[in-house]
């Protein structure tokens, strides 16, 4: 019987950049950088160019702290301000990059710095690294070269980051505070419920008496926090943790999610100001790239941050490509307010459409600017008196045997 082998696949060879100092044909000393997997693949290289190695090192990054969206967008105005000066591409990575303060970031624009050495066009370059440029980035970036407007769309972008930056940290600034408090009403709670009520337990039993209706419960609850605390304390991270895997991994779950936060009064009115502040801002920005309003939606649903925009601009998108005006897409989608879809038919009618979706996301961005205002100053408040209830109902029930055993004394 015939065996057959079969081939293993290739190993995937994971390149690193070196750098290397040498002679050339003329006897000068020269110097470079060459991202290979190897320091033969390097040395073989530069014999092929004709240069005599005397020294190859492989260049070491010291390991640093995760790459944000805010250094991304420091770095976007930064590349755009840089090429409007007239500082030629490869000059503006190496400055930037020799100058962030983050190694992981200067690690990034020196690859795709060696990238562009290589003859990769800018957005290329940038469309190998998915997870820090989106395909909104890329295809301005692209856009730009084509046009010969690379700097002008780089500042478009830059102002877009800025914004949606300051966006998102406002909406982090809303939720952060009242999920603080909670924690910390969990946390002193509990510490009442595990320590401090068994002692005064101890001390009534020694009343011999009969303990009031609200101090046998708090007692309850006391030895349930201590027979089961451990049961609590891994079921509530536990419980948390699988909510967020099933919401990074599940559609269906971050649609049931997001439908959830658009329904409450005052987080859902806030969300969805955001939404729509940063689906017109996404809107506009690649519309005034010159990209046609059909390919612009592809970059739009995901960068409103909702599930359900999400989904509206699909069918948005399906109905303007049938002939629908936008405006009349967006009010069918149902999720869009009044005053945007005035505004994008004016945009519409008038051929500035960039613009008027400009304005609007500006109108509500300083809407949400006040929304959060509004709720710190509404969350605050409530939050004293539920915090108040709940300690101090737990502090009466402590002492309403010390004060019945005062009555009988």
């Amino acid at each position: 019987m015939a065996t057959g082998t079969m081939a293993r696949p290739k190993e995937a060879v994971r390149e690193a950049v070196f750098l290397w100092e040498g002679r050339d044909k003329a006897g000068r000393i020269v110097k470079g950088e060459m991202r290979a997997g190897g320091e033969s693949v390097v040395a073989a290289a530069l014999r092929r160019r004709g240069i005599v190695v005397s020294k190859i090192k492989k260049q070491s990054f010291p390991r640093g702290r995760k790459i944000t969206e805010k250094d991304l967008a420091i770095f976007t105005r930064q590349l755009a301000t840089m090429l409007r000066a007239g500082v030629p591409l490869l000059q503006c990575f190496d400055i930037i990059g020799r100058g962030h303060s983050n190694p992981s970031m200067a690690r990034l624009l020196n690859d795709i710095r060696l990238d562009i050495e290589t003859g990769t066009s800018l957005n290329a370059a940038f469309r190998k690294y998915p997870i820090y440029f989106d395909p909104l980035f890329c295809n301005l970036v692209a856009a730009g070269e084509q046009a010969g407007i690379l700097e002008t769309l780089l500042d478009r972008l830059a102002t877009y980051k800025e914004k949606t930056l300051a966006l998102k940290g406002k909406i982090k600034k809303a939720m952060f505070y009242p999920l603080m408090i909670i924690l910390v009403a969990v946390l002193i709670t509990a510490v009442i419920m595990i320590w401090v009520i068994p002692s005064f337990k101890a001390v009534f039993t020694s009343f011999g008496a009969d303990l009031p209706a609200p101090t046998l419960m708090v007692i309850a609850m006391s030895d349930f926090f201590v027979a089961y605390w451990y049961v609590l304390l891994f079921g509530a991270v536990g419980s948390v943790y699988f909510l967020i895997q099933a919401w990074k991994r599940s559609p269906h779950v971050q649609r049931l999610v997001d439908r959830l936060l658009l329904k409450p009064p005052v987080i859902g009115d806030l969300m969805k100001k955001a939404a729509v502040a940063r689906w017109s801002r996404t809107l506009s920005t690649t519309f005034a790239a010159g990209v046609p309003l059909v390919d612009a939606l592809d970059s739009v649903g995901p960068a409103s941050g909702n599930a359900i925009y999400k989904d509206a601009t699909k069918q948005i998108q399906s109905e303007v490509n049938i002939g629908v005006s936008l405006a009349q897409a967006m009010q069918n989608s149902g999720v869009f307010p009044s005053m945007a879809v005035q505004m994008t038919a004016i945009g519409e009618e008038s051929g500035s459409l960039d613009a008027m979706l400009s304005k609007v996301a500006d109108y509500y961005e300083r809407e949400v600017d006040e929304t959060v205002d509004a709720l710190a100053s509404l969350i605050e408040p409530l939050i004293m008196v539920v915090l108040g209830v709940i300690i101090g109902s737990i502090v009466i029930a402590i002492y309403l045997p010390i004060f019945k055993l005062g009555q009988v004394v």
